[in-house]
């Protein structure tokens, strides 16, 4: 997803945030939306993008061949994923739900 000329990214809120991992490192159904479709898993735990600014769900949708991590590795590196997620600016973090 390219990001528009002028357009910030739109961090998410701490509260939507907590609600992802806790969704990714328990819901299976959660899950394969997220892998599927990460603005329809971002937009079902409360992820709004403010006009003028550029969804933060263009880092997150893993590529159609990657794997979700397992969720015990979601559970292990929360602290990690929940400073990422708080500071998202430069759409470079899908690595992080990733298998590798």
């Amino acid at each position: 997803m390219a990001m528009k000329k002028g357009a910030k990214p739109a961090p998410l809120d701490p509260k939507v945030a907590k609600k992802l991992l806790d969704k990714l490192s328990t819901d299976n159904d959660f899950r394969r939306l997220f892998k599927k479709d990460a603005a329809a898993a971002l937009s079902q735990v409360g992820y709004k993008v403010e006009a003028g600014a550029t969804s933060a769900a263009g880092c997150m949708q893993l590529a159609s061949t990657d794997s979700i991590a397992p969720k015990a590795k979601i559970v292990r590196d929360r602290a990690k994923l929940e400073t990422a997620l708080n500071g998202i600016v430069n759409f470079g973090c899908a690595k992080d739900f990733s298998a590798d």
